[in-house]
């Protein structure tokens, strides 16, 4: 998918983009599944999710097993509210006010398919 010809990907070289999770309350927001067998599964209670390639890493940054980061090495999932919410009154609010406590529940659950 990411090495398909779409102008938003030609653009961006990659995906950083927030999705819409649609329900309420905790529920399933994305599976990954990779070569290896493993299965990520991220459930929250957050109404969007936004999901990153690494477009940016261009091998000069190094992880700790000494692999340099090549332009979509890896892939970010981060529960939130939408961008831009306090200026689209459609959306849910993201506004927190002096002495509100705000609190969110993500879960990540990794497994091996057998």
């Amino acid at each position: 998918m990411l090495a398909s010809d779409d102008e938003q990907l030609r653009f961006g070289q990659g995906l950083d983009h927030n999705f819409v999770v649609t329900g309420a309350g905790p529920r399933h927001v994305a599976t990954l599944r990779g070569r290896s067998g493993r299965t990520l599964e991220v459930s929250s209670d957050q109404p969007g999710v936004q999901v990153y390639t690494g477009a940016h890493f261009d091998g000069t940054v190094t992880g700790t097993s000494g692999t340099a980061y090549a332009p979509r090495a890896g892939i970010a999932l981060e529960t939130q509210g939408f961008p831009d919410s306090p200026n689209q009154p459609a959306f849910p609010s993201t506004l927190l006010r002096a002495g509100e406590v705000h609190a969110s529940t993500t879960t990540w659950r990794l497994a091996r398919e057998h």
